[in-house]
């Protein structure tokens, strides 16, 4: 990050309204804006939320590339963001998105909520309920 975009991201006061965790992120949830549907779940540092502000286009921090992800960079499953909200504890994004491709999760479904538990909590079981539009080989290179 280049000194001017560090005193541009020093001086958006909006920041400062989020309570950013010890590691300076927040959660993200990502919904679709049609449907309601929540299709995933993602962190932000202060640069991942000022680009996704300046692109309309969601940014996230990737904790175990420590860096920012374009979402789509490498699937082309872009996310286009219609709306930004935070939470009332000011500590969780919320994020309402039209998904190209229709396609969110790495698996190569809809939403990366696919699991559904089924059963008791002495015979409980997650089981994929949601297909896969996608082979994910045919999704990253």
């Amino acid at each position: 990050m280049s000194n001017e975009q560090a005193n541009d991201l020093a001086n958006a006061n909006w920041l400062d309204k989020v309570n950013w965790d010890a590691n300076g992120l927040v959660p993200v949830i990502a919904q679709e804006a049609t449907t309601g549907d929540v299709l995933m779940f993602a962190w932000m540092n202060r640069e991942a939320l000022a680009k996704t502000v300046e692109l309309r286009r969601a940014v996230y921090f990737s904790r175990s590339r420590q860096r920012l992800w374009f979402k789509g960079e490498e699937s082309g499953h872009v996310q286009h963001v219609r709306d930004i909200r935070l939470d009332c504890d000011e500590d969780v994004v919320l994020l309402k998105i039209e998904q190209v491709s229709g396609i969110a999760c790495h698996t190569g479904r809809h939403s990366c909520f696919f699991q559904q538990f089924e059963g008791t909590v002495d015979e409980g079981r997650w089981v994929a309920v949601d297909p896969v539009l996608k082979d994910p080989e045919h999704i990253y290179k």
